[in-house]
């Protein structure tokens, strides 16, 4: 009975070293993802339907929609500047995705606007976000119920124009060397502690009941 005892009383004491530990390492993951949302403008593009031909379109009013901000930039801006500027040409972003859209011979509307969107763990060609709230530019085509394509507007990490490398760019964009080296692999593991900021987001939700 005294060993069952001590073996219970072990099992308790860790799992509250457990819980504990989560705790701890969720405080700095959504610390970590918070700062990264405040130095990012997250680009949401969201095709009118999953048939393949509007999620080629889709992708044709990205590559607009891109080179069109960064047209828009003030190469000196930050990102206040950059949301500043976005949102007083909001119209022009949604006509210039709707000249795409008629260019293909389609009649679908389009629309622009800035807000919060939650965005999972997401992995580029050399860099990769984590889970959480970010403000996003979100451009919808048509219906608006295809698959969604997201990225990031500002600092401008996926345009193809983009001359020097994701970490310059970033470094340019406001972030700090830390980040940089958190978003592009250079710390260790970074998609799995990306991941588990996503696990820690989703334990909150269901403990909290939502």
């Amino acid at each position: 009975m005294e060993k069952r005892k001590t073996a219970l009383h072990r099992w308790e004491l860790a799992l509250m070293v457990g819980v504990a530990f989560a705790a701890l390492a969720g405080v700095w993951l959504n610390g970590a993802q918070a700062a990264l949302a405040d130095s990012v403008i997250r680009l949401h593009v969201v095709a009118n339907s999953d048939s393949e031909t509007d999620q080629a379109l889709k992708l044709r009013v990205r590559d607009r929609i891109l080179a069109e901000a960064e047209a828009l930039y003030d190469p000196e801006g930050d990102l206040e500047d950059a949301y500043a500027v976005l949102a007083a040409n909001l119209d022009r972003l949604a006509a210039a995705g709707r000249a795409v859209v008629e260019a293909e011979g389609y009649d679908y509307p389009v629309t622009a606007s800035l807000g919060e969107s939650w965005f999972p763990t997401k992995e580029y060609t050399d860099f990769a976000l984590p889970a959480g709230r970010y403000t996003a530019l979100k451009i919808v085509i048509g219906e608006g119920g295809g698959q969604n394509w997201w990225c990031v507007v500002f600092p401008p990490l996926c345009l193809g124009s983009v001359t020097e490398s994701t970490g310059e760019a970033a470094l340019a964009g406001g972030f700090t060397e830390g980040q940089v080296s958190l978003i592009t692999g250079e710390s260790e593991g970074y998609v799995v502690k990306f991941k588990a900021m996503e696990l820690w987001e989703q334990l909150k939700e269901a403990l909290s009941g939502e």
